[in-house]
């Protein structure tokens, strides 16, 4: 590949990185407020406590009754603070399938909003069980026989995400990224120098249409030429649109088709061989 080539691919994907953390973008509490009506938020993981990084709760989308589940960034440093900067610890894992469990036990769809930097890496978290927590969450979310919508509408960072992210049907907001690691820690790692993030970004394959080609996403929900930031509630009906489609043809399903549909989706992965 060119130089110019490589740089301006790595333009596009840099790009996306920083429009999928602006700080003006519309988290998870949004597209909650906007897309859905009647949430009542669930809260503790019945074992440690409540983690507010992820929110979670009863809702009703166009009339019909969901599970939404979603990775809460703040707004300002208070709400940083509150949410730790949107890193989830153990008991926000296990609050979450707490709430999914209970969706599948009265027949509601469950919808996650993926948007983190990643688990939260703290000797409490690990202490706590962090990376069990998220590897009950896969295999549990696999087994779940309602259907799984998953959206990445920020940030999907690495395990942090995908603990969230073993859905049915999964989709990217447009200026989304969804990566194994940062592009600053991967090229911390790789050149031993964490300027080269660009170049890293470009690397990774972390954006929309990178992830489609590659088969790990099924679609890409449409935003605003400036971002979702410049137009929240186009974003939003974006967002809705989406939804209404990717609800429809799950409903379609017996709970065994979906868990099958499930399972051969995520098989697929990383398979380039016919």
């Amino acid at each position: 590949m060119s130089d110019d080539r490589s740089g301006a691919l790595g333009s596009r994907a840099w790009q996306a990185v920083q429009l999928a953390r602006h700080p003006k973008r519309p988290h998870a509490l949004d597209y909650i407020q906007k897309v859905f009506t009647e949430f009542d938020e669930v809260h503790g993981d019945r074992a440690f406590g409540d983690d507010p990084a992820i929110v979670c709760g009863f809702a009703f989308f166009e009339g019909q009754p969901v599970m939404v589940v979603g990775e809460q960034k703040g707004r300002d440093t208070k709400q940083k603070l509150f949410r730790n900067f949107g890193m989830p610890k153990p008991e926000g894992y296990r609050k979450a399938i707490r709430a999914m469990q209970m969706a599948a036990k009265f027949n509601r769809p469950v919808i996650t909003l993926l948007d983190t930097p990643g688990a939260y890496p703290g000797i409490d978290a690990e202490e706590r069980g962090q990376a069990e927590a998220i590897a009950r969450n896969l295999r549990e979310m696999a087994r779940l026989p309602v259907p799984v919508i998953c959206v990445c509408i920020g940030e999907g960072g690495s395990g942090g995400a995908l603990a969230l992210g073993v859905g049915n049907h999964v989709f990217m907001m447009e200026n989304a990224v969804y990566s194994v690691i940062s592009p600053e820690s991967c090229a911390a790692i790789i050149w031993r120098d964490s300027a080269k993030a660009e170049l890293a970004a470009s690397a990774l394959r972390l954006t929309a249409t990178d992830l489609v080609g590659l088969g790990i996403v099924d679609g890409i929900v449409p935003e605003p030429p400036d971002g979702a930031h410049a137009d929240p509630d186009a974003a939003a009906r974006s967002l809705a649109d989406r939804l209404r489609q990717s609800l429809s043809e799950l409903g379609a399903m017996t709970d065994a088709e979906l868990v099958q549909h499930r399972y051969e989706k995520f098989r697929r992965m990383g398979n380039f061989v016919k």
